[in-house]
């Protein structure tokens, strides 16, 4: 602003110095013309002199300022590059000091919040907003028992493939990892991000991950770990997203029941598995391959609760789940196992016997005395087996009841150690 202040002062100085000139060059034609007819005017020339004096005052002056002005342009000049040079240097410190802290929280931050703080520092202050958002929960099958049988280092190495696999599906699809808990992961579509398809991309991303246990279950091979099953849960729901803690830590973070539903969603999957809440079903509708549909009562709610399997979305993202084929075997003797139920993480006393009928990879049909409900946990052991198989536990949940006369069910492996695992392959 200043220096075109400055130019346009000099411009308009220069118009009025142009104008003296002009002024002095016409009257001096006019004295010329008045020598050539020998007709010399006294006041003409008296006028002319004083004029001439005058002017030639005015355009030192004129040229005094100018000289002035051009300084003041010169300075000017450089004041801006030294500004432009400044600016550039602390352009420079702050993508340093940006690329610092993403290198230094970029560990424990997700991308998507990282951003969001960097290009808006206010977000750090405490508070929240409502936000309807989608909300993707895994968790993996039988790790608790899995890390009793391994070292801490194994333990460690077998969790970070496994994130290393997951955040790469997650990162691709614009999720936002708020929690790792243990071997559980819980991602928000929907925030601090807005996305117009955040259900579709929730789904997606879903699938991806279970396919993506594939390579996870390689890469576990190659280091001589054991083979790891999700299961995943999702829920469509309001929730308060925000910074939530105090001034001295704080964590960006989702609050609401629609948070704890998608934690009990997802209790009730096996491996392989995607259960899904009526409300997400509602939002994609024919987008879904839906497998089967159950109702369920969670703990304290007296209204069933509809969750729905799926498998495939269509349109934008068209993805489905890559299913490896397993062969069912009959078996010509049947297993007899004890069974106890698993109620609340608790494992209760009574026991009832049950016969495995047959039995292929990841599951088993069993007959049982009485009909079991849906995705009722049990722990299980050998009965009249070796000895030491017989002490060694094993747990799976019932998926589907097949035959109601004979309560016949089909029960999926939870968790199954090695041996066990070598016994019923033996077996078929």
């Amino acid at each position: 602003m200043r220096l075109n202040k400055i130019i346009q002062n000099l411009s308009t100085r220069s118009r009025v110095v142009d104008k003296d000139h002009f002024e002095i060059i016409r009257e001096l034609l006019d004295l010329k013309a008045s020598l050539k007819d020998k007709e010399l005017n006294s006041d003409l020339l008296h006028n002319l002199i004083r004029k001439y004096v005058i002017t030639e005052k005015r355009l030192k002056t004129a040229y005094k300022e100018l000289s002035e002005k051009n300084i003041q342009i010169i300075e000017a000049l450089e004041a801006r590059d030294h500004a432009y040079n400044r600016l550039e240097i602390e352009q420079k410190r702050t993508k340093e000091l940006a690329d610092l802290l993403k290198k230094m929280f970029g560990h424990y931050l997700s991308p998507q919040v990282m951003n969001a703080l960097l290009e808006d520092p206010a977000s750090l202050e405490l508070g929240g907003e409502k936000r309807n958002v989608t909300i993707l929960m895994s968790d993996l099958r039988g790790f608790t028992a899995l890390c009793e049988r391994l070292k801490p280092e194994q333990v460690v190495l077998l969790l970070n493939g496994y994130c290393k696999f997951m955040m790469e599906v997650i990162d691709k699809y614009h999720g936002t990892v708020n929690e790792i808990i243990g071997d559980s992961l819980l991602i928000i579509f929907g925030a601090p991000e807005k996305m117009s398809d955040q259900t579709q991309r929730a789904v997606a991303c879903a699938i991806e991950m279970q396919n993506a246990m594939v390579r996870v279950n390689h890469y576990n091979q190659s280091n001589g770990l054991p083979e790891l099953e999700m299961g995943i849960g999702m829920n469509e729901t309001e929730v308060v997203v925000g910074n939530i803690g105090s001034d001295k830590r704080s964590k960006y973070s989702v609050v609401g029941s629609g948070v704890n539903l998608t934690s009990r969603i997802e209790s009730y999957s096996v491996g392989g598995q995607i259960l899904v809440s009526e409300s997400v079903y509602n939002k994609l509708g024919s987008l879904l391959n839906v497998d089967s549909v159950q109702e369920v009562y969670p703990k304290g709610s007296e209204i069933p609760l509809r969750i729905y399997e799926i498998s495939r979305i269509s349109g934008t993202w068209n993805i489905g789940l890559e299913v490896e084929s397993s062969i069912k075997v009959d078996l010509t003797a049947p297993i007899l196992v004890e069974c106890k139920l698993i109620k609340d993480k608790a494992v209760k006393n009574k026991v009832i016997q049950g016969s495995i009928v047959q039995l292929s990879r990841n599951e088993f049909q069993m007959n049982l005395p009485k009909k079991l409900a849906i995705f009722t946990n049990l722990q299980m052991n050998l009965i009249k087996s070796d000895s030491n198989l017989s002490s060694i536990l094993f747990y799976g949940k019932v998926i589907r009841v097949l035959d109601e006369t004979k309560f016949t069910h089909n029960i999926q492996f939870t968790f199954a150690p090695p041996e066990i695992k070598s016994f019923f392959k033996s077996s078929c």
